[in-house]
């Protein structure tokens, strides 16, 4: 706590009152989006917990088929397989609001014609590989935007919660010491003066012989 470096007198107690008001109500609007934030955040936790488990499932799931399609097939039709790309991946990366804070939005499209190796020389199985791949690639994508909007999310809880402690603990306190000194100050002076305007009084008094 500190006193600020004010005049005492009336005006600046106004003025400081009033900044105590705007205080206590910034204060509460921040409290107030802090607990926000945090409710976002925990729900996204819990998002990324399945999100990230999907994930890994259907990764390792699309592995794990892609080994056993492409084990019974040399090193040259595998690369004869998939030297020409059929789909080529890009991420769209768009934004959205939540609060106050701009979260990335991420979307995979795929361009191509799909399929460019030949149906006779390759596994059936091989399609369904494809999908599969697809699909995790997809999840990895949305695992990735989830956890940035997460890593934002983090940021502005310290952002605010520095903010609300920076007023809770230091400027409200401060102000209320600063207003009380200011109080303390002006009733000691209206003390001053009745004890002098008595004195005054006493003076005249004796002065006309009363």
């Amino acid at each position: 706590m500190a006193i600020m470096n004010v005049s005492a007198n009336r005006m600046n107690m106004m003025r400081l009152r009033q900044r105590m008001e705007i205080a206590r109500k910034g204060h509460k609007l921040l409290k107030d989006k802090q607990d926000e934030l945090m409710r976002n955040f925990l729900e996204i936790v819990e998002e990324i917990k399945g999100l990230r488990s999907r994930t890994e499932s259907v990764l390792v799931e699309a592995l794990r088929r892609f080994t056993v399609v492409t084990g019974a097939m040399s090193k040259q039709e595998i690369e004869g397989t998939f030297v020409i790309p059929p789909v080529r991946a890009k991420v769209d990366v768009q934004s959205a609001r939540l609060l106050n804070l701009r979260v990335p939005q991420f979307e995979v499209e795929f361009e191509g014609e799909g399929i460019s190796y030949s149906l006779a020389d390759t596994p059936a199985e091989l399609d369904e590989v494809m999908k599969a791949m697809a699909e995790a690639l997809k999840l990895m994508v949305k695992l990735a935007e989830t956890e940035k909007k997460l890593e934002l999310l983090a940021k502005e809880i310290d952002t605010t919660r520095r903010r609300v402690n920076a007023l809770e603990y230091v400027m409200i306190p401060d102000l209320k010491d600063t207003i009380r000194y200011i109080r303390m100050k002006l009733e000691e002076l209206e003390r001053a003066n009745l004890t002098r305007l008595m004195k005054v009084k006493d003076i005249i008094a004796e002065k006309r012989g009363y």
